[in-house]
């Protein structure tokens, strides 16, 4: 599911890393909510306040919510950035770097959390919008802008208008291409939902605060290495059946 791109992805590609990416956005979005009281998988909401604390000429406090639109636009960018830049590496798998980049924040705002008083929420707050950036930035495109997983406003925008296409008849060769949208999209937003939950019970009832986040750092490496294993099983499966044959 990581390394197909393009006209190579089929719609079981797109499930795959659209549910597992969608649950762990939805763990990043409540976790950070409850430990900062602050959006932090997307910046619409801190891109109104932006625009509201400069026409009230608060502009120091405005220039935090910059900073967080920044942080999300930078993680886009590194992202992208490392995968256009390793993409003639044939041997690499380019969507690993951002991916382990993603992970590895998460695990030390985890980890640090253990060990010292969170002062800087503002830095911590930075710092999850920028690995949901570069999460948003390499599942655009190894899917070609088909999956987004950190926010969900696009998303029942788009599902909205796809289930409206269902209604008339004169799209019926379209109704294929329609119900695999579909289908992909409520995945998301169900997924998106359960890693909620699931965030919000191992925050709150099983006391993890923001080891929550090391949990979902973990599940993304596990999805990560086991999807590099099971294409290695694959490619040697074909190898002994060429040998075989020949």
């Amino acid at each position: 599911m990581f390394r197909h791109q393009g006209k190579s992805r089929t719609l079981k590609h797109n499930l795959r890393i659209a549910t597992i990416l969608s649950f762990v956005a939805g763990i990043v979005n409540v976790t950070g909510y409850l430990a900062f009281k602050q959006l932090t998988t997307n910046v619409t909401g801190h891109f109104a306040l932006f625009i509201y604390d400069f026409a009230n000429f608060d502009f120091w406090k405005g220039t935090i919510y910059f900073l967080y639109i920044f942080s999300f636009l930078f993680g886009s960018f590194l992202s992208s950035f490392l995968i256009e830049k390793y993409r003639e590496n044939k041997r690499l798998n380019v969507f690993v770097l951002p991916t382990v980049i993603e992970c590895l924040v998460l695990i030390s705002i985890g980890v640090i959390s253990n060990f010292m008083e969170l002062k800087y929420t503002n830095l911590l707050i930075c710092l999850l919008l920028f690995a949901m950036g570069v999460q948003n930035s390499f599942v655009t495109k190894i899917s070609d802008a088909v999956v987004r997983t950190t926010h969900l406003t696009g998303l029942f925008t788009d599902l909205g208008i796809d289930l409206s296409l269902m209604c008339f008849p004169k799209l019926a060769n379209q109704k294929k291409l329609l119900k695999s949208n579909i289908k992909l999209r409520v995945y998301i937003i169900l997924f998106f939902f359960a890693g909620g939950l699931i965030g919000g019970f191992l925050y709150s009832e099983i006391d993890l605060k923001l080891n929550t986040l090391i949990f979902a750092a973990f599940l993304l490496l596990a999805s990560l290495f086991f999807d590099d294993f099971r294409s290695k099983v694959i490619k040697a499966k074909r190898k002994y059946n060429q040998k075989r044959n020949i």
